[in-house]
């Protein structure tokens, strides 16, 4: 297993206490298997991904641990992480696009991450141009500022330069945000691409679209207010979820061809809880349509069929028994009906051509507190 995440605990310390946005976290990522991460704002998707590369001076680590190739992996010592990143953990951060200095080229910026590593510019040159290559554009971006290029050439160069030294794991933080329809589609291609390359072993995929997940993953995690709510292979996510959170995710999304006199979109009622004084029990019980007197208590993240996790008190009696096989599924609560709108839209249309675009705006990310 590439990645091993046991009972981690992340928070940004405030004035007005710890905000525990990562709360007794569990679970694994095979080597080749690309993970999506999926929830609403503020489920601690995007704290989860960026405490596992660099957590800034406003997080700290409560409790837990992460190991990456049965090693243990010293997040909460920057020092100690700093030979790690990009070379056995990395990240296309959020907002990548605008993560590249604007003031350094393009092959400048390459040389001197390759530098702060001990590494040759020059010796690295053939295998970066390969790769430049390889995601559709010329060697001549190298030469450029990142101004001269559009949206969607800076998100491949991102994810080239995050590869570039084959990490075990890669972390991209909603890589197709801000992008088109196609540039989307040829960023996910390039996920799966880098994985059968081998460029990386494993991949963790954080986003709101759950359509895109459809598409690449192989499978998908759901969040909920710092909890873990469900895990399972992408198609059962999509079409035969447990948790009645996941439930209304999947119900929220449009059709394609589909008009809203014929079918009106299901939303989620409510929001999500605090997170500096999360409630008592199942964080999702307020706005559960199944929620029912048990949910005062927070039920445990349990695996009710081969392969299938969920966290939620309706499927917590079909819990598989510890090295056994499966269960009978029994529900210790009132039954639920949820409509659900069926999959997610299927992506199509012809990658784009990407030309050179006007000024975009090149300061870094203030880092996510997602």
């Amino acid at each position: 297993m590439a990645l091993k995440v046991e009972n981690l605990r992340l928070c940004y310390r405030t004035l007005r206490g710890d905000v525990v946005a990562v709360d007794d976290v569990s679970f694994g990522i095979d080597d080749g298997e690309i993970m999506g991460l999926a929830g609403e704002s503020g489920c601690g998707k995007s704290t989860l991904g960026n405490g596992l590369v660099r957590m800034d001076v406003r997080m700290a680590q409560l409790g837990g641990r992460v190991e990456l190739d049965d090693k243990e992996l010293p997040i909460s010592n920057d020092k100690a992480m700093r030979p790690l990143r990009f070379a056995e953990v990395s990240i296309v951060p959020q907002y990548a696009m605008s993560a590249l200095n604007p003031t350094r080229k393009v092959g400048k910026m390459v040389a001197e991450l390759l530098k702060s590593r001990h590494l040759d510019y020059k010796s690295a040159l053939p295998e970066l141009e390969r790769r430049v290559k390889l995601v559709g554009l010329d060697a001549e971006v190298l030469k450029r500022y990142p101004i001269e290029l559009s949206g969607g050439m800076k998100q491949r160069l991102v994810m080239v330069i995050s590869t570039l030294l084959n990490p075990s794991l890669l972390i991209a933080d909603e890589v197709t945000s801000a992008l088109d329809v196609s540039t989307q589609r040829a960023v996910g291609e390039m996920l799966l691409e880098f994985r059968d390359r081998e460029f990386v072993k494993s991949t963790m995929v954080i986003t709101h679209d759950l359509s895109i997940l459809a598409q690449i993953a192989d499978t998908i995690l759901v969040m909920y207010a710092g909890k873990l709510a469900e895990k399972v292979s992408a198609d059962v996510v999509i079409n035969n979820p447990l948790h009645p959170y996941t439930q209304l995710l999947i119900s929220s999304l449009p059709e394609v061809g589909v008009r809203h006199d014929a079918k009106t979109l299901v939303g989620i009622p409510g929001r999500p809880p605090t997170l500096l004084n999360p409630p008592t029990g199942c964080r999702f019980r307020e706005r559960c349509p199944a929620a029912f007197d048990r949910c005062a208590e927070q039920p445990p993240f349990l695996e009710v069929k081969p392969g299938h996790s969920v966290a939620c008190w309706l499927h917590a009696d079909a819990a598989l028994p510890a090295g056994g096989a499966g269960a009978a599924l029994t529900s210790s609560g009132p039954g639920v009906s949820l409509s659900q709108a069926g999959s997610a839209d299927t992506l199509s249309g012809p990658v784009e051509e990407l030309s050179p675009a006007g000024a975009v705006d090149g300061s870094s990310p203030s880092g996510g507190a997602e």
